[in-house]
């Protein structure tokens, strides 16, 4: 029996975007979580009075400014800007690269002693790079590779940089001013009220089920609706048929600090290998929260198994072509696939909402 006009599996920013078009449109819709809290990856918590981003940290940013207007109907945005840092042994540097990097790294003070540099460590490489390594050297030069680029970048994929195809590192921000804004979007934030806050509002007046694994009884759950849009992995949605695809995972260590402010900034990413995790971030900075503690969650990349939340699609042509494969299947099923996992595609958060009006438009001629 059809009681619903729209199933959606998952309850992160896509399923969550589509559930509010669908509920807008006057459609009776039921979305089915497989985890216990609703809003995936961006999930927040509180913790000691802030905002815990438990599946790491998520700074909304964007050009389009639809998205950015719909976003912030659910939350008022501060006016975070992200400015990481990086340690290397103890040295600090701005991120993204910038004249700050170039002059602490370099001695330089200005943007053409800083060209001047980079051409001449660039002209190490000669042709077309062959790996990862020689794809960033010609990018930034033998300096800042070594100190910034190469240890975080073994680390996330447990692998050494000669042995990574150079497109995953097709370019790299430099940037010859001195400005620490990792981002070069018009609008950027963090919600004041939280991630979770702007999904419980996305999803009112939906049916929501929280833990309840959609592909234990998939049949019976498709037999609810008239539609079915799915945003979990796709190749478990067919059971693994053809092979499972590889993703890059992280585990997460949070801390509750006896401190008022541990490391100054929202994020440190540290570079050297030697160290397991490449990033820690310390959760009070994105919403400028004045508490006695602070809390704090290093981020060590794994690889990804059954069990673990797959977070980085591994896009070589290996994989690409094994998502073909699924992508073929999918489209003779009455279900529609959307969404990080279930395209096999990284999107940032503006992406996401994109990819979902997209969707819905598509699915009811919006």
């Amino acid at each position: 029996m059809e009681k619903y006009d729209l199933l959606i599996v998952g309850s992160g920013l896509f399923g969550a975007t589509c559930a509010y078009e669908a509920v807008s449109l006057g459609k009776r819709v039921l979305v089915l979580e497989k985890r216990d809290h609703i809003g995936g990856n961006i999930y927040t918590e509180k913790v000691e009075g802030i905002d815990v981003h438990r599946y790491g940290a998520h700074i909304f940013h964007t050009t389009d400014k639809k998205i950015w207007e719909f976003i912030n109907k659910f939350s008022e945005f501060n006016s975070f800007v992200n400015s990481p840092i990086a340690n290397y042994k103890g040295e600090i540097y701005n991120l993204p690269f910038n004249m700050n990097t170039f002059s602490k790294m370099f001695g330089v003070a200005t943007p053409d002693e800083a060209k001047a540099v980079l051409e001449k460590q660039r002209a190490e490489i000669s042709g077309e790079p062959q790996n990862l390594e020689e794809q960033a050297i010609s990018l930034v030069g033998r300096d800042v590779y070594t100190k910034l680029i190469k240890g975080y970048t073994e680390k996330q994929w447990n692998r050494d940089c000669k042995d990574l195809p150079a497109f995953i590192i097709k370019r790299l921000p430099v940037r010859f001013t001195y400005d620490n804004n990792y981002f070069n979007d018009r609008f950027q934030g963090i919600p004041t009220l939280g991630y979770t806050a702007i999904i419980e509002r996305m999803l009112k007046g939906a049916e929501v089920r929280t833990g309840v694994n959609f592909l234990d009884d998939k049949e019976a759950y498709l037999s609810l609706a008239k539609q079915c849009i799915y945003t979990g992995p796709i190749d478990e949605y067919f059971g693994y048929e053809f092979g499972k695809l590889e993703y890059r995972s992280l585990r997460f260590k949070t801390e509750i600090l006896q401190e008022e402010n541990h490391q100054g900034v929202a994020v440190v990413n540290y570079t050297e290998r030697e160290i397991p995790y490449t990033r820690v971030i310390e959760h009070k900075h994105f919403n400028y929260v004045e508490t006695p503690k602070t809390v704090i969650t290093k981020e060590y990349p794994t690889d990804w198994r059954e069990g673990l939340e797959p977070y980085y699609p591994v896009n070589n042509e290996k994989n690409n072509e094994l998502y073909k494969v699924y992508a073929e299947c999918a489209r003779k099923e009455k279900v529609l696939f959307g969404g990080r996992l279930a395209q096999y595609k990284y999107f940032d958060m503006d992406d996401t909402v994109a990819a979902a009006f997209e969707l819905m438009a598509g699915l009811y001629n919006t």
